[in-house]
Parts: structure tokens; C-alpha cells; sequence
């Protein structure tokens, strides 16, 4: 499976230092660090536990119904 690449806004707070960042196509994905990289492993692990959580609202708000999964293949 490739990676799918995001894209990061980041903004540096002038009075720490640190670096925040939102993943533009996640907009609720949101971190902040002292380093870039470090705001990258953030970020991701951010997606992560937004992905979890908005699986299990969706679980939540289907229960009891009816529902058909598939999988989904998309090109980058």
C-alpha cells in the first residue's frame, strides 16, 4: 500500500519558540513541538487517534442497523 502524502500548515509561536501544525486535508488533526520533525511524528499520531475515534463515533451512531463494508482503493 503506498502512503498517502499530506500536507502540514505550520505556523512558529514567536514568544516559545515551538512550531504548530493542522494537516490541511485533516483539519482537526492538530500538534504542536520545539521541531519540525518532532511536529511531523505529532501530527501523525494526531491522524491516528482522530482516525480511531471518528471509527468509533461512527459504531456508535450505526448500532444496531444494517450496514455493508467494502474496502476502498484510491490513486494518488
Amino acid at each position: 500500500m503506498k502512503n498517502a502524502e499530506l500536507t502540514i500548515l505550520i505556523q512558529k509561536d514567536t514568544e516559545s519558540g515551538w512550531y504548530v501544525g493542522q494537516l490541511e486535508e485533516f483539519p482537526a488533526a492538530i500538534s504542536q513541538a520545539a521541531t519540525i520533525d518532532e511536529l511531523k511524528e505529532n501530527l501523525n499520531d494526531a491522524l491516528k487517534l482522530l482516525l480511531v475515534t471518528q471509527k468509533e463515533q461512527l459504531k456508535k451512531s450505526n448500532l444496531g442497523q444494517k450496514i455493508l463494508k467494502r474496502k476502498l482503493r484510491y490513486a494518488l
